[in-house]
């Protein structure tokens, strides 16, 4: 692998025009694609497979008259002080306010709570339910305008008025002052490390072009493969985490082989071809685990997972092409301000500077860091793990759930609403559960509403129900609908086993009578699809730890290192959990993030937060890792291995993870609940596992192994192949000049063999 990435980091650097004009194409293809797409539907959540799915299908096809899933608004009344909702004032007032909605467009239908009975006992609150024609994301600015006019009626009238439901929904755009932040700390930190505002702009010009053609390629691909903006924004984050990182370790290479003494076009094929042969692992893990997370079973999740995929396999085409394209149209000007103005800084009648000799020898941070690790590893592994540890205990009390109205801030209607709803009927009717009673295949004639009666009897029946409606028909009287109103609000522990016991409770009626019996509605789907994420939990992890074990046997050929990694892995993702538990479940720090209410971890995020981070801890295990296997297999011993690996890339590899924790954190101030536990979970996770795990327990454990940490038994050297990534057949292609060896790593002793 190495030779054939030498040769297209050497080809992109002689043909530059050629690869800068055909991704230039590229770019501009991609963002007319987008500019022309019809905007995309945002989708709602569901599981296939799962019992609240099957009944949602089951309604859509027996009252095709309504969408079950539809849009959908509550009007909220609550009368002034002392007053009733009932009086004649106030319910002139909200009868006006119907009026308004009545007959609007995309309007189905809205009840009359005087006619309904939808007042609280105490008279004060009241409600309407509008429902629509429409999904949510698909009612128009004027539909909108209308309901929020109508508010506006009844609060000149002297009520209060707050609006519920999805109706009022908006998507999140990506573009926002955090993210730019977010970028800014990463211009600075790449200026910081590379010492050159032009080697630093290439980095960020080359991931901004792979993120453009990602985001692009999305943006026109939302209709057809029904993509959301949340698949956008992930695509946009891991994009340019990414793209940032992989470019910045191949300038970092292409800057070492100059200062060696390589002419600029041998430095870029060499580049390329070891630290290009690390970026293709790592990019190959990342891909592997988001694309894996179509397994769960769960449309959005898939289609987040591809888009996260797709957006890192840009970042490696553009690292392994574009980069070394404009090493070319950049030149000199690439290496840092110190190196270009120092003496032995000369020409030769080409562009290709003398090597310093005292360059490598140089103790910097890294070092440093790596020798006194050497002198105390086991006081370092016992204290990071000890430290890791304690973060990730609050993950024991990890609760999945996914956010409603009551998650939102207490500045928006939304959430005004939902606590109006709760004083004045109770906690349980914001989460109404719907049971459908199916009697098309039971034996015999049956009687619908006889059996429908027996379902509610029986659901009455059962502890924490508060109330049960009355059952509404399909057209072929074949299929009945319940609405169950619990006694505890949605997203608690209570409501969870409510809907088990419900669903327990209702199965020896389906027994009796042979009906189809299901449990339903958003409360219901949450929590079916909160214990499906909780049940895939565990195989995924051991898929992507079994997957980093392989990968990483292949490329460092050891046994030990991969499990090194993969233990190591387990501890960056378990505190990564501890601090969303922490932060989201427990308010700690809530305030500095904008978390105005605690509640569950989204149910997707465990899962979303391992497939991404299982890659990500892969790369800085393979940049770090690999420059210490290159020094050994050059014959340096195990410590001075280290020392040479933090040497070169201990630098490179903290301003990449600074990089991605900015870009990550950038999200946090995003308002979707979606992006700010993903923004919080993933910079946290990169921080662990970069600077706790991979610089500190790493090089600890490695130094406590010694030349066992790169065993492997000969049984699996004959299996596995070789895929060089330390460049180690570049000896064989490239002139002697290009390859001097670093002063500071011995070359192999008479008789030394080879792990």
């Amino acid at each position: 692998m190495a030779t054939f990435l030498y040769r297209i980091g050497r080809w992109a650097f002689r043909r530059r025009r050629l690869v800068g004009g055909l991704w230039l194409g590229v770019l501009v293809l991609a963002i007319a694609a987008a500019a022309m797409a019809p905007e995309g539907k945002e989708e709602d959540l569901s599981m296939p497979g799962t019992e609240s799915q099957k009944a949602f299908d089951l309604l859509d096809e027996r009252f095709p008259e309504s969408n079950s899933q539809g849009a959908e608004a509550r009007l909220v009344f609550r009368a002034p002080a002392g007053q009733r909702v009932t009086a004649r004032e106030n319910k002139a007032a909200v009868e006006d306010t119907l009026g308004s909605l009545d007959g609007g467009d995309q309007v189905a239908s809205a009840t009359d709570p005087y006619e309904t009975g939808d007042v609280s006992e105490d008279g004060t609150i009241a409600y309407s339910t509008i429902t629509y024609t429409a999904d949510a994301v698909d009612l128009t600015e004027p539909t909108k305008n209308a309901l929020e006019d109508a508010a506006s009626r009844a609060r000149d009238a002297g009520l209060t008025v707050e609006i519920g439901g999805s109706a009022l929904d908006a998507d999140e755009a990506p573009g926002g002052t955090t993210e730019i932040i977010g970028v800014a700390v990463a211009a600075v930190v790449l200026v910081l490390a590379l010492g050159s505002v032009v080697a630093a702009g290439l980095s960020l010009l080359t991931a901004f072009v792979g993120v453009a053609v990602a985001f692009g390629l999305v943006s026109a691909l939302a209709v057809p493969l029904g993509l959301t903006s949340t698949v956008a924004i992930l695509a946009l984050m891991l994009g340019l985490a990414v793209g940032i990182d992989y470019a910045l370790f191949i300038t970092s290479r292409f800057r070492d082989e100059r200062a060696r003494g390589s002419e600029p076009e041998e430095a870029a094929g060499r580049a390329v071809g070891t630290a290009g042969s690390a970026v293709v692992f790592a990019g190959a893990t990342v891909f592997i685990a988001l694309v894996g997370l179509g397994v769960v079973g769960i449309p959005e999740l898939t289609k987040m997972g591809m888009g996260g995929a797709g957006a890192v396999a840009l970042a490696v085409l553009v690292a392994l092409t574009l980069v070394p394209a404009l090493f070319g149209f950049f030149g000199r000007r690439v290496l840092s301000r110190a190196v270009r103005k120092a003496p032995s800084y000369r020409r030769s009648g080409s562009d290709r500077p003398h090597p310093a000799p005292t360059a490598a020898g140089r103790s910097g941070l890294g070092t440093r860091w790596a020798r006194f690790v050497l002198r105390r590893p086991a006081a370092v592994l016992l204290t990071a793990g000890l430290g890791l540890g304690a973060v990730a205990l609050p993950a024991l009390s990890l609760e999945l759930g996914l956010p409603g109205d009551e998650s939102k801030s207490v500045e928006t209607t939304q959430r005004r609403a939902y606590d109006l709803l709760s004083e004045g009927f109770g906690p349980g009717f914001n989460g109404p559960l719907t049971v459908v009673v199916d009697t098309s295949a039971s034996s015999g004639s049956g009687d619908t509403r006889t059996t429908t009666d027996l379902v509610a009897t029986t659901v009455r029946g059962v502890d924490g129900v508060a109330s049960v409606g009355d059952p509404v028909l399909s057209r072929t009287k074949d299929t009945a609908v319940l609405t169950v109103v619990p006694r505890t609000a949605p997203n608690s522990g209570e409501t969870k086993d409510l809907v088990h016991a419900i669903r327990g409770a209702v199965s020896g009626v389906e027994a009796e009578t042979g009906a189809g019996i299901l449990v339903t509605g958003t409360t219901a789907m949450n929590i079916d699809i909160s214990e499906a994420m909780s049940d895939a939990l565990i195989p995924y992890l051991t898929v992507v730890i079994g997957l980093a074990v392989l990968l990483l046997m292949v490329v460092f050929r050891s046994v030990l290192v991969p499990v090194k990694a993969a233990l190591g892995f387990l501890l960056s993702v378990g505190a990564a959990f501890g601090v969303l538990v922490a932060v989201f479940q427990w308010g700690w720090a809530a305030d500095l993030v904008g978390i105005e209410q605690t509640g569950p971890v989204m149910s997707l995020m465990p899962i979303l937060i391992i497939g991404i981070v299982f890659g990500l801890a892969m790369d800085y295990e393979v940049f770090l890792l690999t420059r210490m296997r290159e020094a050994y297999v050059h014959g340096a011993s195990p410590g001075e291995a280290i020392v040479g690996g933090f040497r070169h890339s201990g630098r490179v590899v903290a301003a990449a993870a600074i990089i991605m924790v900015s870009v990550f954190a950038g999200f946090i101030g995003m308002s979707s609940p979606t992006i700010q536990t993903m923004g919080v979970g993933l910079a946290a996770a990169v921080a662990f596992d970069a600077f706790v795990v991979r610089m500190a327990i790493a090089p600890a454990v490695l130094a406590l192994l010694g030349h066992r940490a790169w065993w492997l038994p000969r049984i699996l050297n004959r299996v596995l192949p070789n895929v060089d990534i330390e460049g180690e057949a570049l000896s064989r292609h490239v002139p002697a000049s290009a390859t001097a060896p670093d002063a500071a790593v011995p070359r192999l002793s008479a008789g030394r063999d080879l792990p």
